[in-house]
């Protein structure tokens, strides 16, 4: 962008830019802030409920609250941080407001989709761009330092990726470019690790109660934080994180894995969360498999485990 006054406002520093945020959720009111401390204008937030009132006054003190269509047009650069099924609808309203403009930036934070959700603006002339950090967003103070150093996915035309690329190191992270075509992909895998280990604690936790346990949470974080953090440092090293897999499928002992079936059965039949068995199988087996693959386990073990897991045979 240049220094040259634009959309009617005065001059300001080289390099500065004018920012609108578009849903002071969780994310959007973060990054605002974010992107205000080092040097940014926020011009204006929007956000209807009460948490995200508060998260304005709170992350973006002094900004006007508006409504969508006063942020886009008093913006240079327009941060769209609303849910994922709500952008498209979203990009479209303003379009069809005529509050896009030729120049503008137009940047969401959805992590499964890329540009082409932004086409409705691109055809007004705005520049698209996809920037999605990959962290959880609390929607508090303490997101803003938790933004140093994680992964930015950046998806942008070439011409303007290097603008992502800015303003996600601006922001504190490390830049990584994601074709268009494999956002969703890209955010699945996120999901799926992030998401799912919430629920694999949350089912581990369930069972170690029923065992009798009055704390689950100081049993598992030792045990869990090694074990991810084993994993994690072998995904870093690009080697298979499986080689850092314990206990009895990494080990073939199928009467274990047997033995396991039947008490989570049991524990599950009387549980409110009957899907602690299911996921115990369905984990199992993918530990089976790439503990296989990753001559940890022979044929003979891997078949005679999946035999148990699939029912096939009786369990002792």
């Amino acid at each position: 962008m240049t220094s040259e006054p634009a959309l009617g406002y005065p001059p300001h520093r080289p390099g500065r830019l004018r920012i609108g945020v578009v849903g002071a959720g969780r994310v959007g009111a973060v990054l605002g802030s974010a992107l205000r401390a080092v040097g940014h204008d926020i011009v204006g937030a929007s956000g209807d409920s009460d948490a995200s009132r508060e998260r304005i006054d709170t992350l973006l003190p002094g900004v006007p609250r508006l409504e969508p269509q006063a942020v886009v047009e008093r913006s240079e650069v327009v941060l769209l941080a609303v849910p994922d099924d709500a952008l498209a609808p979203v990009v479209e309203g303003l379009a069809s407001l005529g509050a896009w403009q030729a120049g503008q930036i137009v940047i969401h934070v959805s992590g499964s989709v890329g540009i082409s959700v932004l086409e409705p603006a691109v055809r007004r002339g705005a520049v698209p761009i996809a920037l999605h950090p990959a962290m959880t967003f609390t929607g508090t103070t303490l997101d803003i330092s938790r933004l140093e150093g994680i992964c930015c996915a950046v998806t942008a035309p070439g011409p303007f990726l290097p603008i992502g690329q800015a303003l996600a190191v601006e922001l504190g992270a490390e830049p990584v470019v994601v074709p268009e075509e494999q956002r969703a992909l890209y955010h699945a895998a996120l999901a799926h690790g992030a998401n799912h280990l919430v629920v694999l604690v949350a089912q581990a936790a369930e069972l170690l109660a029923k065992a009798g346990i009055d704390r689950p949470g100081a049993v598992l974080e030792p045990l869990m934080s090694a074990a991810l953090d084993g994993a994690l440092r072998g995904a870093a090293t690009d080697s298979d994180p499986i080689h850092t897999l314990t206990g009895p499928v990494a080990r073939g002992d199928v009467g274990t894995v047997a033995r396991h079936l039947g008490v989570v059965a049991q524990a599950a039949s009387t549980s409110a969360t009957a899907d602690v068995l299911a996921g115990y199988r369905e984990l199992s087996r993918g530990a089976t498999v790439r503990s296989l693959a990753a001559g940890r386990l022979s044929e003979r073990q891997a078949q005679d485990i999946l035999d148990v897991l699939n029912g096939s045979v009786e369990r002792p």
